[in-house]
């Protein structure tokens, strides 16, 4: 199920990593329930319809061309 977050939490909420934007899924899934950091492609699980911007709990960036997953 894709993530459904209000528009305006979407416009204040960015990566703790380095601050910048995030957007919704992932580039391969962009149903998936994470939020993709725009600069540094670490992914923050979404659990229960709340976002988990913590750094120790981010996946790593997905791979360019590479096809595996996590």
């Amino acid at each position: 199920m894709a993530v459904q977050l209000d528009d305006q939490l979407m416009d204040i909420l960015a990566c703790p990593a380095d601050h910048a934007p995030l957007r919704v899924g992932t580039a391969a899934d962009p149903a998936a329930d994470v939020l993709t950091c725009t600069a540094c492609g670490l992914r923050y699980p979404v659990v229960d319809g709340i976002p988990v911007l913590l750094a120790d709990e981010a996946l790593p960036a997905e791979a360019a061309a590479d096809g595996a997953g996590a």
